[in-house]
């Protein structure tokens, strides 16, 4: 056994008892945190409009501080920018993370010299919380591959400005970066394909043990690994046993990985984004994430029922309901207050708080008053494609198609198969069927005669690489929206689609 599997066994149980106490005390450590956090910042800019000074408890806190989202912290964004100090957080940002958002162009998310551990140190303990269950710490002793942007950065009023991924590339431990795959070379390599190919020519030949990655880019680093050398992963990589991936719900893409793999293999799911690490799998026996409640982020949810009201119910964790859908808000030690990321969650325990991410605010259908969201079109997809085992899909995107004719509108769905159903319109009837038990308005909609039964238009092998590529969106932390309320995406698809 390597050294560094040895070592890692006392740390992992070190660490994995820490995480079982953060379970237990997680409304405590919540209600601690959003007073520290208020009284740190009270000298800012911020915090001077908002009252922090006076600010004891949380129905003050909700009372001072509004919802907000990017578009409207900008303006404080772009005093940090301009190089001005004490503006969100005291001092300047360590770091802004620079993201392409749907509605707002180019954000630049601050990253605090408090906030970078909960970046870089999250994994880590998703990490070591496996190892301390399993027992695996082999993969440890191999190499590693992090698939991510670029960790090359400008600077941006005085502050190091890039992609998160890239980011936190500077930032891994010095005794993981003789294991850690690709090169910096190839890491700055800006066009995806390119680099692509890079990234196998480094690796092909390696003992990689540990891959991570969001699933697109895992599963077009698979395929292009095949391609070159006509094996299954498990066949280059006979050490490889766990596999990390987050940024997307991963349902919809295991079978397919797993079938490029050639053999079951472990996994653990990550909740990252540009504004904080939010939530992380800690066990392989129990569904959902562990909300990441010491790290310090203070979170608060407010019911999807309530968005779009002047004064939607806001509330923190104790209050939490299983099963409810909510909109994610945070305030955290980067400096955004009360800030809506756009993402929508839901508890699946409270012994301890564990989350599922399901789907984005402003990804959803609802052109017919159905309000179809990710999780239910996620899935669907999974019920039929198990109906359906012969049949593997590589994405998918759903929109909705409103008739100018007599012929009644319908949810048209956009499929990119590997491999084909035996039956196409039988596939259709199950994944119409099963997003009827699963969305009691869209039911509603079909029995009721209003909706006809979806529609699936085939996209080319490719397609969806080919339009992420043809708007520069290609690899690095993008990713196709799983739905669209309009027809702008579903149209810009037209020129990939099977004729």
């Amino acid at each position: 056994m390597k050294i560094k599997s040895l070592l890692a066994k006392p740390y992992a149980a070190y660490k994995a008892k820490k995480v079982q106490q953060w379970r237990e005390t997680a409304v405590a450590d919540q209600q601690k945190l959003l007073l520290q956090l208020v009284a740190a910042a009270k000298n800012t800019a911020f915090g001077k409009e908002h009252g922090f000074a006076t600010i004891s408890t949380y129905d003050q806190y909700i009372k001072a501080v509004p919802v907000r989202d990017y578009e409207q912290i900008k303006h404080y964004v772009a005093l940090v920018k301009e190089g001005k100090e004490n503006i969100l957080w005291p001092g300047k940002p360590l770091y802004f993370a620079k993201t392409s958002g749907t509605t707002s162009g180019v954000k630049y998310i601050p990253i605090s010299k408090d906030s970078i551990h909960n970046h870089i140190n999250t994994a880590k303990t998703a990490l070591l919380c496996y190892m301390a269950e399993t027992g695996n710490t082999q993969f440890a002793a191999g190499k590693l591959i992090f698939l991510s942007g670029s960790p090359e950065l400008e600077r941006v009023g005085g502050v190091p400005t890039g992609r998160l991924s890239g980011i936190v590339n500077h930032h891994v431990p010095s005794y993981l970066r003789g294991n850690q795959l690709p090169s910096f070379t190839t890491n700055c390599i800006n066009d995806w394909e390119e680099k692509l190919d890079a990234i196998v020519n480094e690796t092909m030949h390696q003992n990689m043990t540990l891959i991570s990655g969001i699933p697109p880019w895992v599963q077009m680093y698979f395929d292009r690994l095949q391609e070159k050398t006509g094996k299954k992963i498990a066949e280059l990589f006979p050490n490889f046993s766990l596999m990390v991936q987050g940024g997307v719900n991963f349902a919809p893409y295991k079978q397919k990985l797993i079938d490029a793999i050639g053999k079951p293999i472990d996994t653990i799911e990550l909740f990252p984004a540009s504004e904080g690490f939010f939530a992380f799998q800690d066990t392989q026996t129990q569904e959902g994430l562990l909300l990441n409640t010491q790290s310090g982020i203070f979170f608060e949810f407010i019911p999807v029922s309530e968005l779009g009201k002047e004064n939607p119910k806001r509330i923190w964790l104790q209050d939490v309901q299983l099963g409810e859908n909510y909109a994610l808000i945070i305030s955290s030690n980067a400096g955004l207050w009360a800030y809506n990321i756009g993402d929508t969650v839901k508890f699946v325990s409270k012994e301890p708080y564990r989350i599922v991410v399901t789907g984005r605010i402003k990804h959803f259908i609802s052109a017919f008053g159905e309000h179809v969201i990710g999780e239910e079109v996620d899935g669907a997809m999974q019920a039929a494609l198990q109906q359906f085992p012969e049949a593997k899909v590589t994405e998918f995107t759903v929109a909705p198609l409103v008739s100018q004719t007599k012929e009644k509108s319908y949810h048209e769905w956009f499929i990119e198969f590997e491999t084909m159903p035996n039956n196409l319109a039988a596939f259709a009837k199950a994944l119409d069927e099963a997003l009827q038990k699963k969305n009691a308005y869209y039911f509603d909609l079909i029995t009721g005669n209003i909706l006809q039964p979806l529609q699936i238009t085939k996209m080319e092998k490719g397609g969806f690489i080919q339009y992420m590529k043809s708007i520069g969106k290609l690899g690095g932390q993008n990713k196709l929206p799983r739905l669209s309320n309009d027809r702008v995406l579903a149209d810009a698809l037209l020129p990939y689609v099977v004729q």
